[in-house]
């Protein structure tokens, strides 16, 4: 076999660390856990497409009044418009930031707002860049799962002395 042959064989995998495994955040996969690979950068960058995102939404929202102004539609409607998503985008906002540190319960209601947010888009990128400020989105929620998943890991992993069936029966008194 050449050296050439022996260079490109593929290395055995490195076996997983005994434990939970850490849950993925969508743009961050695993790297919150230990702020490694690329972490600080993919958070700078969330952050920067989140506001850019927000600000190309803002002008098409505004490009979209003035459609209706010059379609002359009344002021009545005009207001309506811009009062429904300013109401749906603090609603979203609201939910969106409040989704990071929580998550919903299974009956609660998040499934009916999915419309009000969807309206309200910017309110959703505007707590999203905010959030890219302080740790990726849902970060610290994640990190107390994940710490008390290691806690009960290293809790249920100390309790065990060894095999049962070796023991020595108890004596009678």
């Amino acid at each position: 076999m050449s050296d050439d042959q022996r260079d490109q064989t593929p290395a055995a995998p490195v076996p997983a660390a005994p434990g939970p495994e850490p849950e993925p955040i969508h743009f961050f996969g695993t790297t919150w856990l230990r702020h490694d690979g690329g972490y600080a950068l993919r958070r700078a960058a969330a952050a920067f497409v989140s506001l850019t995102l927000a600000v190309v939404s803002a002008f098409l929202l505004r490009f979209a009044y003035e459609g209706m102004e010059i379609g002359n539609v009344g002021p009545f409607l005009s207001i309506s418009v811009v009062v429904l998503f300013a109401i749906a985008s603090s609603i979203a906002f609201a939910k969106t930031w409040e989704s990071f540190s929580r998550r919903p319960a299974p009956s609660s209601d998040e499934a009916a707002l999915k419309g009000l947010k969807a309206i309200g888009f910017i309110g959703s990128l505007i707590a999203y860049f905010i959030r890219c400020f302080f740790e990726a989105p849902g970060e610290d929620l994640r990190r107390a799962e994940y710490e008390r998943a290691m806690a009960e890991f290293a809790r249920r992993r100390s309790s065990r002395t060894g095999n049962p069936a070796a023991r020595r029966p108890k004596r009678k008194k």
